[in-house]
C-alpha cells in the first residue's frame, strides 16, 4: 500500500497478483545457457554475503503501466544487493524499494535494436539502474557496458585484462573461452577483481575431486615414505643383530682358543 497524502491511499498489486510467466522462451539454447551461467556462478557468491538476489529473464516491474500494457518482459539478468535472498516470482520495485543495481541484456537479432534503444532508455529513465551492460552470444564482440552518471548512461572502459569492473558489485566481467554445457564458445563470466572466476558447480566438483585425489596422493607418498624407512630399520636392526652375532660368535671362538691354549700348557701374555 502507498499513501499519496493524508486521505489518499492507493492498493498496489504485489507479485503475487502480478503475471510471472510470458510463456516464452529464450532465444537459443546458447542464450538460456549463457543466463544459466551468470546466474549458476553468482548464487555462492550472493549466499556468502547474505544480502542479494539475481533473477534471469524474470519480469521486473516498476510501474502500474507495464501492467496496463501487459509489457511483462524481464531482464535476462539481473542482481540487486542489500536485500533479502527469499524467494521471488518476480520483482515488484515498489514492494522492494529499489530498482536492480545491475542489468545484463543478451543480444539477439531481434532484440539487439530494442535492447540497445528503448530498453536501455527505461533502464536510464524509468528504473534508474545504477549498471547496464549487453552482450551478444554468438558475437562477442558486441559487448558493452554503462554506468548511471548524473540520470544519463556513460560508457564504461574496460580495464588492462580487457574485462568490464562492476562498481555496484565489486566484480569484474570477463570473456571467457571454454566448454559449459557441451558448447565451446566465448561465454561472459563474473570473476574477482583478484582475476579468479567465480565457478560452475562443475568446476567446483572438479575442484573438490582434484583436492581429494591429490590428498590421497600425498596419504600415498606419505604412506610409502613410511613403509621406507620402516624397512631402512628393520634393515638397520636386522644388520645389528648379525652385527652383534658375529661378535657374540667371534668373542665364543676367542674364549676356545685360549681354553684350548691353557690346556696345552701355553700360557698367554695379558
Amino acid at each position: 500500500m502507498v499513501a499519496l497524502n493524508s486521505t489518499l491511499q492507493i492498493e498496489l498489486p504485489t507479485q503475487n497478483d502480478l503475471p510471472y510467466d510470458d510463456n516464452e522462451n529464450m532465444e537459443t539454447l546458447r542464450h538460456k545457457y549463457q543466463m544459466d551461467l551468470l546466474l549458476e556462478t553468482i548464487y555462492p557468491w550472493l549466499e556468502k554475503r547474505q544480502d542479494g538476489f539475481a533473477g534471469g529473464n524474470m519480469f521486473v516491474y516498476f510501474s502500474l503501466s507495464q501492467v496496463k500494457n501487459q509489457d511483462y518482459k524481464g531482464p535476462d539478468f539481473f542482481c540487486v544487493l542489500d536485500v533479502s535472498q527469499i524467494e521471488r516470482k518476480s520483482w515488484v520495485v515498489w514492494e522492494e524499494g529499489k530498482a536492480p543495481d545491475l542489468v545484463i541484456e543478451l543480444l539477439s537479432e531481434s532484440t539487439a535494436n530494442y535492447d540497445k534503444n528503448q530498453k536501455k532508455l527505461i533502464y536510464q529513465n524509468r528504473m534508474r539502474v545504477p549498471e547496464y551492460f549487453w552482450y551478444d552470444p554468438f558475437n562477442p564482440e558486441d559487448w558493452a557496458g554503462f554506468s548511471l552518471v548524473k540520470g544519463v548512461y556513460q560508457p564504461l572502459q574496460r580495464d588492462q585484462q580487457n574485462r568490464y569492473l562492476s562498481e555496484q558489485l565489486k566484480l569484474a566481467l570477463v570473456r571467457w573461452q571454454g566448454v559449459y554445457h557441451g558448447i565451446d564458445s566465448v561465454w561472459l563470466r563474473w570473476q574477482t577483481l583478484d582475476g579468479e572466476l567465480l565457478p560452475t558447480d562443475k568446476e567446483v566438483s572438479e575442484a573438490q575431486k582434484q583436492r581429494a585425489e591429490a590428498e590421497k596422493q600425498r596419504a600415498d607418498t606419505e604412506k610409502q615414505r613410511a613403509d621406507t624407512e620402516k624397512q631402512r630399520a628393520e634393515a638397520e636392526k636386522q644388520r645389528a643383530e648379525a652385527e652383534k652375532q658375529r661378535a657374540d660368535q667371534a668373542q665364543l671362538e676367542i674364549a676356545k682358543l685360549k681354553e684350548l691354549l691353557q690346556n696345552s700348557g701355553i700360557e698367554l701374555p695379558d
